[in-house]
């Protein structure tokens, strides 16, 4: 849980707000420098600016809600960045306009590896139909999250048809992802010792199709190995609620084999939900439980920005460390200082 911050940011002299107005129309038009412009905003920590991406996300959501959003994970050495570069060319080719975002809770010491991955896609970042935007690092999950949920929208409202999401960290990042996308792949690789690692009762379940990457040369009887053993461990599990048969397929993203049936049971899937009624749904519940996370993260956000609470903070947190109080008669004095304030 984050710890109070003893920095406050404060507004630049003679910064001029950012007219939100002008973003929208250049949003709407599909200005690309909008677009980033939008997000940058989005994406800062001014409490002035978080205003005005309010402003900006709220006026942008009568145009959101017309993509597909995927959201792609997989261990470090799955080829991810190769696979999306690889499913979005094939995608702009059919005309289609897609965005690559991420989630990036990095730690202090890794960075994450989004620009890694973006200096990789050079076909895609060229191409003048794909987006692709590297995420914010930072060590608050949810304070990424919530980046990346409205940067999808300012996506949407821009034109673009597939959002991609990929996670570039590990763990809860998953659980994330797959809280804000209507489609979640996961990409795997054979001959590596991956196979048993992959066959996690969480992962698989959230999993709407599993793609063996790297399925060429030598490596392809591996592949279809794998892709036995994940299909014998899917059958373990229950349908999911929506009546959704999760698929295992292989590829190769740098022969390209593979793109087009994932591309197409990608389709497949939005066609069954949108007839069944669970595509919108499941969107519905997605934002209902955004509601519920915003209203959490704003309660904490408050509590630790609090100046009695700050103040009580590190000395109550030193009594703690040296058994002087407990943690829970510790939380209840912080609380009390908190409450008359709320």
């Amino acid at each position: 849980m984050a710890e109070p911050n003893p920095k406050k940011e404060h507004k630049s002299p003679g910064r001029k707000p950012p007219d939100t107005g002008e973003l929208l129309e250049g949003i709407r038009r599909a200005d690309r420098t909008a677009l980033a412009r939008g997000i940058t905003l989005v994406e800062s920590t001014l409490p002035s600016d978080r205003e005005a991406a309010d402003r900006l996300v709220e006026s942008c959501l009568p145009h959101t809600g017309n993509s597909i959003r995927i959201g792609i994970t997989g261990v470090p050495g799955a080829g991810k960045s190769t696979f999306i570069e690889s499913l979005g060319l094939h995608l702009t080719g059919k005309g289609l306009k897609v965005a690559v975002l991420a989630v990036d809770p990095s730690s202090s010491l890794s960075k994450g590896s989004i620009l890694g991955d973006k200096t990789r896609m050079n076909d895609l970042s060229r191409d003048p139909r794909a987006f692709i935007r590297p995420s914010p690092a930072g060590e608050s999950l949810g304070g990424v999250t919530r980046k990346t949920r409205e940067s999808i929208g300012l996506c949407e409202a821009a034109g673009f048809e597939v959002i991609l999401v990929e996670t570039v960290g590990v763990g809860q990042s998953e659980t994330a992802v797959h809280g804000m996308v209507d489609f979640f792949l996961l990409l795997k690789i054979a001959g590596a010792g991956d196979e048993l690692q992959g066959i996690k009762r969480g992962i698989m379940e959230m999993a709407d199709a599993i793609v063996i990457n790297k399925a060429d040369g030598a490596n392809l009887e591996a592949a279809r190995q794998a892709r036995t053993t994940f299909r014998q461990a899917l059958h373990l599990y229950p349908p999911k609620a929506d009546g959704w048969r999760p698929e295992v397929m292989l590829c190769s993203s740098t022969e390209g084999s593979g793109i087009e049936a994932v591309w197409e049971t990608i389709r497949k899937y939005r066609e069954k939900a949108l007839e069944n009624g669970s595509f919108d749904r499941k969107r519905m519940e997605q934002n209902t439980t955004w509601l519920r996370q915003a209203v959490s993260e704003q309660l904490v956000s408050g509590f630790y920005e609090n100046p009695e609470v700050s103040r009580a903070y590190r000395e109550l947190e030193q009594a703690v460390a040296a058994r002087q109080i407990s943690p829970f008669r510790a939380a209840e004095r912080l609380l009390e200082l908190y409450g008359p304030n709320r």
